[in-house]
């Protein structure tokens, strides 16, 4: 009897949770839960503003034509030179002593010329006297005509060594101020070694980089508002004087000169400044459609969004291409795919179907 109690007792407890089964399967399955956001029109200010830094508008970096041991350096950070000053001398051991060796040569070069002009005029006379045969008269000739030749060349190889001692020595190209010092006495250098920075420019000027995305909307002539932060709440204006065609291979930007318009002491070389654009510009004030990044997917399709349309009372994802332009940021610029206005999913792209139930969070 006990156990067609415990037997009768499993089959109630197995049907009761036969039964809960099939009433879970029966519940409807909610749809997914998607974050979204309204789609809208920005002007991007922050693409108007750049960084860059002051400096002289000519700047100079000094150097030696020659190598050897700098023995003279007059010239300290800051200093105030003036243009034909003698501002540093290698000791040109080398170059001094080729040159002297040149003068050598060009000395028994005039020897040669004077000896062989003289036998010229022997054999001149010893021909015209039927003692000389013409042959003899022609060698003479070619030897003088040799003898000339090499005279001038080396001449030649004397003013080339004289040179090489000028290169010896830096003069300073222009009145103007020393901004950088790189070497000093007693030590060797090579040609083309940069010893010193020159600013000798009479006016100041901004040197940034703007990126491929804006340098079409500056030009030659544009008015800028430029601030430093050594110098707060003051501003100047300046004029773009140069905009630069190709990219710079350093900082992948297009290098943009900017004059100031008005000369003040309290700017000095080095100084950071923050560049503004005049936004009156109708290219700047230009409204462009921006997504968010995330809100973008891609595939072998190209770029995509999930589109929150509503059908019949629902809510749908529908995949959508879309063509982008630059990101900002705020997000990816829309040329093409979806207008202001559009409800965009921004979160879980990976999980979501083409025309799959969905709510809104």
């Amino acid at each position: 009897m006990k156990q067609l109690i415990k037997i009768f007792s499993l089959l109630v407890i197995v049907g009761l949770q036969s039964s809960c089964s099939e009433d879970k399967k029966q519940e409807p399955r909610k749809p997914k839960l998607v974050k979204y956001q309204q789609i809208g029109l920005s002007n991007n200010p922050s693409n108007t503003s750049y960084s860059g830094i002051a400096q002289k508008n000519l700047v100079i970096d000094l150097s030696f034509r020659s190598n050897g041991s700098i023995t003279k350096f007059n010239i300290q950070l800051g200093q105030k030179v003036k243009k034909g000053e003698l501002l540093a001398t290698l000791d040109n051991v080398s170059s001094r002593l080729t040159y002297e060796q040149a003068i050598t040569r060009q000395n028994a070069s005039k020897s040669n010329v004077t000896t062989a002009k003289s036998a010229l005029e022997r054999a001149r006379i010893l021909y015209e006297k039927g003692s000389a045969s013409l042959s003899n008269f022609e060698q003479t000739k070619n030897a003088f005509r040799s003898a000339k030749e090499d005279y001038e060349s080396s001449k030649r190889a004397v003013s080339i060594q004289r040179d090489q001692i000028k290169y010896g020595h830096i003069y300073a190209p222009y009145d103007g101020i020393i901004a950088a010092v790189y070497s000093e006495i007693n030590e060797n250098v090579a040609p083309g070694q940069s010893i010193a920075t020159l600013n000798a420019g009479d006016t100041m000027e901004i040197e940034l980089g703007v990126p491929e995305s804006n340098i079409n909307n500056i030009a030659k002539g544009d008015k800028a508002i430029i601030k430093f932060s050594a110098i707060p709440d003051t501003s100047f204006s300046g004029t773009v004087t140069e905009v630069a065609p190709a990219l710079s291979i350093e900082s992948a930007t297009y290098p943009v000169h900017i004059t100031l318009d008005d000369i003040t002491e309290s700017i000095k070389s080095g100084m950071a400044a923050t560049v503004s654009f005049s936004e009156s510009k109708t290219k700047m004030l230009q409204k462009k459609l921006v997504i968010p990044a995330q809100a973008v997917g891609e595939d072998y399709d190209g770029k995509y969004v999930f589109l929150i349309v509503e059908n019949d009372s629902m809510m749908i994802a529908k995949k959508h291409p879309v063509t982008i332009g630059i990101l900002t940021r705020n997000g990816f610029e829309i040329k093409e795919g979806i207008k202001s206005g559009d409800r965009v999913a921004v979160a879980g792209l990976q999980t979501l179907l083409d025309g799959q139930k969905i709510r809104l969070q």
